[in-house]
């Protein structure tokens, strides 16, 4: 079986083309794979359409934020944004694309990909922007909208352990969107903070993703070289 574990972030990135779609895990700093960031933001992929909960921080640490300042993405699907005058201008300009979609309502989008669900309504969003050109359907009494999985080309996660055949074991909210992620993209690259186990020495009972839905992983280089969850300065 081919090793899923690479030598460096960018050769785990370096086939990731222009155009791409990556879903990018993260829910406050301990999620976010900031080092697949800081490889792709080196590598030059342009053009990217990004699924993640935010845009990232603008001017504090090494996220998405970079990769909008960048200029290198064309769309960003996520449930809420921060100030971002970057952000702003690029929309107005009509060079990039935002998706607001409901915090609940994106995770069960990226969960309906991979669990092989054609499609979805919910209540959330109705009467709102959010429900604008949608399919409305009343059930039992209560209007709902149809809504559609999100996949992606790759996926960009952060694990606290793994073993060499990629199951996963995630730490603090790591948990909330690197499983779901790690189902809805065709490609899932992760970067994991400890050495790598050799498969059968991780307790069953702590794999929360399963080395099937991984295909590439990388052992966070040590500081200076790594990138850790605190912002980074300027």
């Amino acid at each position: 079986m081919k090793s899923k574990v690479f030598q460096s972030l960018d050769e785990a990135v370096a086939d990731v083309p222009d155009g791409a779609t990556i879903m990018f895990g993260g829910f406050g700093a301990p999620g976010v794979p900031r080092n697949l960031i800081a490889a792709l933001l080196g590598q030059g992929a342009k053009e990217l359409t990004g699924i993640s909960n935010t845009p990232g921080w603008p001017g504090h640490s090494v996220d998405i934020a970079r990769l909008i300042e960048a200029r290198r993405m064309r769309k960003i699907v996520c449930s809420f944004v921060h100030a971002s005058p970057t952000l702003e201008e690029l929309i107005e300009a009509g060079e990039m694309e935002l998706e607001l979609v409901p915090q609940g309502t994106l995770s069960e989008r990226i969960r309906a990909a991979g669990a092989g669900i054609g499609a979805f309504y919910t209540a959330t969003g109705v009467g709102t922007e959010a429900a604008k050109g949608k399919e409305h359907k009343s059930i039992d009494c209560r209007d709902y909208l149809l809504e559609y999985p999100l996949r992606a080309d790759y996926a960009f996660i952060r694990a606290y352990r793994a073993d060499t055949f990629g199951n996963l074991q995630y730490r603090l909210s790591q948990r909330n969107f690197g499983p779901i992620m790690a189902q809805a993209a065709r490609t899932t690259i992760v970067e994991v903070e400890e050495e790598f186990l050799e498969p059968g020495a991780m307790d069953p009972d702590q794999v929360h993703t399963p080395g099937i839905f991984v295909s590439r992983m990388v052992q966070i280089p040590p500081a200076p070289e790594g990138i850790g969850d605190s912002p980074v300065p300027e």
